[in-house]
């Protein structure tokens, strides 16, 4: 699981950070979720080591503009390219509205399945490998954050133990780390379970944007291994941050501490913090980390590869 960041700004885009935008890629299924598609996505996307083809997932958090105004280029994108076959959008339930007015407008055809959920909170979207789920934040309209849960994963397979006992090699031991019973050729029968070490404890994203520090972020974020949170204003402009319902750094951190994250990633800063103005950008990170230490501040094209967890009986 790894986090890309194609927008970091609030609002609007500029010189150096796009509007929100952030990818997370599933490499062993090779494909991307995109979370939040501000103007200008597609092109973030192609200057990034992410393929428009690999999108199969969209999750938006509310109908500001400045998150979804990218969706319909996108999607005209990934049908005149050839290459997608299915994608599916998950967000408010006016999102399924913009993208039919807007394509019924340009005559577009996606030429794929495209489908369109409205979410609401609770359960988004499961599968057998992961769950999405989401919770409504506090801000000027209908804005959800999103988690999404790896399931837990099967532990090692002491492939030694398998060879001593000469059983053959390929699909069967598949069979036996997923955790089956295997019965051989010659008769022989062997438990999975027994050829495997600890189960893998699941690792968890959560995108919470656009939001003031609220309770249900906290509950959302969890114990989560990576939260990806909004600090559009510095401690100094909190006036600003109650007045739009956004976050301070300090809120985000707050979020963090109190869910017991374990990762912090700070996003959607507000244009006004700009190098060489009364508040540099590093400052930002600063007032985070003096509550939560373990954060980092997100820049377009930043990187962040989610680590594996230890087996559950080791956490």
């Amino acid at each position: 699981m790894e986090v890309t960041f194609l927008g970091t700004s609030a609002g609007v885009p500029t010189r150096q950070r796009n509007v929100s935008a952030v990818a997370l890629r599933l490499a062993e299924r090779g494909e991307a979720w995109l979370f939040d598609c501000g103007e200008g996505t597609q092109q973030q996307v192609l200057r990034s080591q992410l393929k428009i083809s690999q999108i199969t997932r969209i999750f938006i958090t509310h109908m500001h503009g400045d998150h979804f105004f990218g969706l319909p280029g996108l999607l005209a994108t990934a049908g005149m390219a050839g290459h997608a076959e299915r994608i599916d959008v998950y967000g408010p339930p006016e999102i399924k509205g913009f993208v039919q007015e807007s394509f019924r407008l340009s005559e577009g055809r996606f030429g794929y399945s495209l489908n369109i959920h409205a979410v609401k909170e609770g359960l988004v979207y499961e599968d057998e490998d992961y769950v999405v789920t989401c919770r409504q934040l506090k801000h000027r309209i209908p804005a959800f954050g999103y988690r999404v849960t790896e399931r837990m994963r099967p532990g090692a397979l002491d492939v030694e133990k398998a060879r001593a006992l000469n059983i053959p090699s390929g699909p069967i031991y598949g069979r036996l780390k997923n955790g089956e019973k295997v019965t051989l050729p010659d008769g022989r029968t062997f438990d999975g379970k027994e050829f495997c070490g600890p189960p893998k404890q699941g690792r968890s994203f959560v995108y919470c944007t656009d939001t003031i520090y609220c309770k249900s972020a906290v509950e959302l974020a969890r114990d989560a291994d990576v939260l990806v949170h909004e600090a559009t204003y510095a401690v100094c402009d909190q006036d600003l941050a109650v007045r739009s319902l956004h976050s301070t750094t300090e809120m985000a951190a707050r979020v963090a501490l109190e869910a017991n994250v374990r990762q912090l990633l700070i996003t959607h800063f507000s244009p006004r913090y700009a190098p060489g103005g009364p508040v540099e950008p590093e400052e930002l990170l600063r007032e985070a980390r003096a509550i939560f230490p373990n954060t980092l501040m997100a820049r377009d094209f930043f990187i962040y590869e989610i680590p594996r967890r230890l087996a559950a009986s080791d956490e």
